[in-house]
């Protein structure tokens, strides 16, 4: 965190008090341009500084059918955030782990991260058990996984810092198992950190996550395309987030070619009886995301782009509904 202590050193040429002289020659133009670009770089980590987040931070599920953009969006928002000067933790739970390489992180730095459910020695450490081997009748259900972002995070650019978990098995399995008990911890001690925006990629269902999302995860955005099995999906997450107290749920139609796919989804909205959402954002189709999937530089750099107009809109309705404006 930036601190404004350090800002100390810096002071401006019209700041003496009134009654004291200063006797001092000149500067030469390239000193003055040197002194300056400093109070200008003093004046922005006074900016980011106050856009800090607060002490409780805020986390928000990203959820839909596969294929949807939830990686896309959930990227987009990272960088946006952080590029605002917010501490940013993204955490990658889509079984097809594509964030990394959506938010620019280098091929060379993507191949060498391992999940934390493939992370064998980890989850040993932490739970007492080896996943694949005859681990016997006792592990524990609580490991401490306080460290595992320090140890496991990995810096991308705008200091967006992401969190690899993999997929966690359904709990409809009945799974008792080391893996699950690491992710559990994982996902309830990211509910516990302080001072940062939280947003987790996640696979279209919620319920691996159980209750343990009602104690951090105030918001979710459920993404859709205008498709009735998309649809569907959509309003099955959108209910489980409501059953599991999650507050604020936002539905995202995207890839909308023409008005009337809007009108579709509302009427099966309306079919399926459930249209309960805070807020409804449409993203019209972008070939620039076509084109470029699952890489987002392309939509950063091109304020046109529809998709990168909505992903500002959606940043700023969650920094609202989070109490941060």
């Amino acid at each position: 965190m930036i601190r404004n202590s350090n800002l100390k050193a810096f002071i401006r040429p019209d700041s003496t008090p009134k009654g004291c002289a200063i006797m001092a020659k000149p500067l030469d133009p390239s000193e003055e341009e040197r002194r300056k670009k400093l109070f200008e770089i003093a004046e922005e980590l006074q900016r980011r500084t106050k856009k800090q987040a607060p002490e409780e931070g805020f986390r928000v599920v990203i959820t839909g059918k596969g294929g949807v953009g939830k990686t896309t969006i959930t990227a987009l928002l990272a960088r946006l955030l952080a590029r605002d000067g917010y501490r940013v933790l993204a955490v990658d739970e889509d079984p097809q782990m594509n964030l990394a390489h959506a938010l620019g992180i280098p091929k060379e730095i993507r191949d060498k991260i391992v999940p934390l459910n493939k992370n064998l020695d980890y989850i040993e450490e932490k739970t007492g058990a080896r996943p694949g081997t005859n681990w016997g009748l006792y592990f524990s259900l609580t490991p401490d996984v306080r460290d595992v972002v320090d140890r496991f995070g990995v810096v991308g650019p705008d200091g967006v810092m992401l969190l690899v978990m993999g997929s966690v098995v359904q709990a409809a399995a009945g799974c008792l198992c080391p893996e699950n008990a690491l992710l559990d911890a994982v996902v309830k001690y990211i509910n516990l950190r302080k001072g940062e925006i939280i947003l987790m990629d996640t696979q279209a269902g919620l319920e691996h996550f159980g209750r343990a999302l009602a104690k951090g995860f105030k918001q979710a955005v459920v993404l859709t395309e205008p498709t009735y099995n998309s649809v569907q999906v959509a309003v099955d997450a959108a209910k489980l987030a409501r059953q599991l107290g999650i507050p604020y749920v936002h539905l995202v139609i995207n890839k909308v070619k023409k008005d009337s796919q809007v009108e579709k989804v509302e009427r099966i909205l309306n079919e399926l009886g459930f249209n309960d959402f805070t807020t409804k954002t449409i993203i019209p189709y972008d070939e620039l995301v076509e084109e470029y999937d699952p890489e987002i530089e392309a939509i950063l750099g091109n304020p046109d782009s529809p998709t990168y107009k909505k992903a500002l809109e959606l940043k700023e309705i969650l920094l609202r509904y989070s109490g941060f404006l």
